[in-house]
């Protein structure tokens, strides 16, 4: 993910730049940017705020699948051929976004190369997160993974400066990232708190020192 406030191009400028049409699009706190099963034709890039990105099963259950903050991609699965939305995203805090229509976005990714590079460097992120985020899953405690996502909320190990102060997110949506209960997100919050890792009071504050949490085996 590029530097925290320091996109490699003004994504804005470009667009105008190339005629390419790019809806400024603003979304207020938990309303929907779309819905899984929607037609997918448009992606979006977050210029800030959040996403929450979840799926729903048959049976009803909810699962959150991501959160992505500002600099990221969203919905580009069109882009691939997917017809609909495979999960549903859901704005965190105030958020503004930039949507691009499908046959907009492959015209751009074609013709500015410093896009496409960008893009694709966005795209191998991605996977790269997807894996690491399996491997968390399948071999760290519920703490440990709920260390990780608060940093990776916080943007700890990418490019620029972690963005300290984030938005308050629920414990159980929490729970739902980390594949656990609320009352043991709670418990575990409640236990970085009091060692000086995280402050909550509204909005959350990650400390580096949280970072001891992934770190020892």
């Amino acid at each position: 993910m590029p530097p925290r406030g320091k996109s490699p191009f003004d994504l804005q400028t470009l667009l105008a730049k190339v005629g390419l049409p790019g809806t400024a699009l603003e979304y207020r706190n938990g309303q929907s940017v779309f819905t899984q099963g929607d037609p997918a034709k448009t992606v979006f890039y977050i210029q800030k705020g959040g996403v929450k990105l979840s799926v729903l099963s048959r049976g009803g259950k909810e699962a959150v699948i991501a959160m992505l903050g500002a600099d990221s991609f969203l919905g580009e699965g069109c882009l691939a051929g997917q017809p609909v939305r495979m999960a549903t995203a859901t704005a965190i805090g105030s958020s503004s976004m930039i949507g691009i229509k499908h046959k907009e976005m492959i015209r751009a990714l074609h013709d500015q190369h410093v896009f496409s590079d960008f893009f694709i460097r966005h795209v191998l992120q991605r996977c790269i997160r997807v894996e690491a985020d399996l491997v968390d899953q399948l071999f760290n405690s519920s703490e440990k993974r709920l260390a990780r996502a608060l940093l990776l909320i916080a943007h700890y190990g990418s490019q620029g400066e972690p963005k300290i102060d984030i938005p308050k997110i629920s414990q159980q949506t929490l729970a739902e990232m980390i594949g656990t209960t609320r009352a043991r997100v709670s418990f575990f919050m409640n236990r970085f708190r009091k060692l000086g890792f995280i402050e909550y009071n509204g909005g959350l504050r990650i400390h580096n020192s949280l970072l001891g949490v992934v770190l020892n085996e």
